[in-house]
């Protein structure tokens, strides 16, 4: 036997191909008798006598899927795709649960019905209930919004409503995801859905308005109950309530839970609680939420929590609920050819990105970029792919700080934020992206002070060439707009040169912070800056402000100092 063995040993030195040929061959061999251990019975077809799906009723319609058998083991619950489901999907079928479901693509079925075959598996944790029409200024789910015309996949959209607690996910034109309580619509064909998703090209993501919607089976009612309700304050009963906040219930067992669950199955953005009734609306004239009260006078306990306030007749505790304000949703370009071309000028970090947003929804109308970010245009910034020169944009953002490319423009937004601030951001930015954040070796690392020699002046002079060359400047230091948003505003949008109601500047005032706003959770432990740093910087600053008040500006802010 060890002669053999000796034999075969020098036989395959010689010859090593034959050996991993047959090494091969042996662990293929081995492979396909564990897969083949893996069922006990044969696959099933439904209708046929031996399937445990024919006896299921009426009430679900042939989708033209194939069953395998029970005996399949653990790895026949992996859905195809490996695809990852959260914690929040709840299995409503009576079936067992490791019975994994494939669409038969062969039948006379449309392309949109065939794309969801792997969304209608998994026993109806998500289920599709249909193909609905769409409207950009009504829209049929009024919950969050966000888009994304490279990567968007049927289950980012599921997860992400989801995570927020709503009750229904609907997807549009490919790369838009909406997310409701309720569907306030009509069905549509099922033919209008037709569009891929941009991210997943197997699936379908409605169509030009029109949405496939999905039903959510939460785990957790709580999380559709109250979510992320935010505080907004206590503040006077407005003259006319009726008006103001129009729909009302007497709530004896009051709670800030049951006031902002009623106001969000109604659609409102707005829960009131006034002692033992609940009111829901929205921001407006009528009730603008820009005069605060002291919480004192909101402080009287809810009849069903000890340690909540539910405020009064007079002055009421208001949330403001998941339901997104859709009055200012809608944007498009601009019907004709602009006779202006307005920049929107800023030093990088300075927070262009978030004042472009603000600008789209109070005017309705898509901003424009002197650049091309692919990144901006698949969040939702359809504006980016267009020349900057189109006409077809309300503004232009726009970095640059040359003599002839500013005077290029006809007029200019400059906005200046603090340099400390800036810098930060603009690092945080280069190192990792529009809202992530720079990697601590980074700060650490020689990256950081060559950035601020180079970047420190620029701050300075990107802001005194604007003063210079620029034909017609408004100045808007980013503090200031943080600070009094409605006000900065209406100065703003009077620029551009439209006409905005004071309804639409309110639902802006909701919808202010949009998707590219740092958390601010992650904050560095450290300065980052070294005292020759704020020498440096504080000289640019007194440099700026002197040039403003020269021309009979408000100088920096005071936050700039002291450094």
């Amino acid at each position: 036997m060890a002669k053999l063995l000796l034999k075969l040993q020098r036989y395959f030195r010689r010859k090593p191909v034959r050996f991993f040929t047959l090494l091969a061959l042996y662990l293929a061999a081995g492979s396909l008798v564990f897969l083949h251990s893996g069922f006990s019975g044969e696959p099933t077809v439904p209708g046929s006598p031996r399937s445990p799906a024919a006896a299921e009723g009426p009430g679900l319609p042939y989708l033209g899927v194939m069953q395998l058998s029970r005996g399949f083991k653990a790895a026949a619950t992996i859905p195809a795709g490996n695809r990852r489901h959260g914690p929040w999907f709840r299995n409503t079928s009576k079936e067992p649960s490791d019975r994994g479901k494939f669409r038969d693509n062969s039948g006379p079925r449309s392309r949109a019905l065939r794309g969801r075959s792997g969304r209608e598996k998994e026993e109806d944790r998500a289920r599709y209930i249909g193909c609905y029409e769409d409207n950009t200024r009504q829209r049929t789910l009024r919950g969050m919004s966000f888009f994304d015309y490279k990567k968007m996949t049927v289950f980012r959209c599921q997860d992400n409503c989801a995570e927020r607690g709503y009750l229904y996910a609907g997807l549009e034109f490919g790369a838009e995801c909406y997310c409701g309580h309720k569907i306030q619509a009509s069905n549509a064909s099922e033919s209008e859905c037709n569009m891929e998703c941009k991210g997943e090209r197997s699936n379908t993501c409605g169509g030009i308005n029109r949405l496939s919607i999905y039903r959510l089976e939460l785990a957790q009612e709580s999380a559709r109950r109250y979510g992320s309700a935010i505080f907004r304050g206590c503040f006077r009963r407005p003259e006319n309530i009726s008006i103001a906040l129009p729909t009302s219930q007497l709530m004896l067992n009051m709670s800030v839970d049951k006031c902002v669950d009623f106001c969000t199955e109604k659609e409102f953005p707005l829960a009131a609680l006034a002692g033992t009734t609940c009111r829901c609306g929205f921001p407006s004239t009528l009730f603008p939420l820009h005069e605060r009260e002291d919480e004192q006078l909101c402080a009287h306990k809810c009849a069903a929590e000890e340690f909540e306030s539910c405020g009064s007749a007079e002055f009421l505790l208001v949330y403001q609920t998941q339901v997104q304000d859709n009055r200012c949703m809608d944007r498009r370009f601009l019907p004709s050819r602009a006779k202006q071309l307005v920049a929107l000028a800023s030093f990088p970090g300075a927070g262009n990105t978030w004042a472009r947003h603000l600008i789209e929804l109070a005017t309705g109308f898509y901003t424009g970029s002197y650049y091309f970010d692919g990144s901006l245009y698949n969040k939702g910034f359809k504006g980016e792919r267009d020349h900057w020169r189109s006409g077809r944009t309300i503004c232009i953002k726009t970095h640059e700080s040359g003599q002839k490319e500013i005077e290029s423009f006809d007029s200019a937004i400059l906005l200046i934020r603090n340099p400390y601030k800036a810098l930060m951001a603009e690092f945080n930015r280069k190192y990792g992206g529009h809202i992530g954040f720079a990697a601590h070796a980074h700060w650490k690392g020689k990256e950081w002070p060559e950035f601020v020699a180079n970047y420190a002046p620029w701050w300075a002079t990107h802001t005194l060439d604007w003063l210079r060359y620029g034909k017609k400047v408004l100045v808007v230091h980013f503090e200031d707009l943080k600070r009094d948003l409605f006000v900065q505003l209406q100065r703003m949008v009077a620029l551009l040169g439209v006409t905005a109601c004071e309804d639409r500047l309110l639902c802006v005032e909701g919808q202010k912070d949009g998707n590219f706003k740092r958390s601010g959770l992650r904050k560095l432990e450290f300065d980052p800056y070294t005292p020759e740093m704020r020498k440096t910087i504080g000289a640019y600053i007194r440099t700026v402000d002197a040039a403003l008040k020269l021309r009979n500006l408000s100088g920096v802010p005071e936050d700039y100092y002291p450094r």
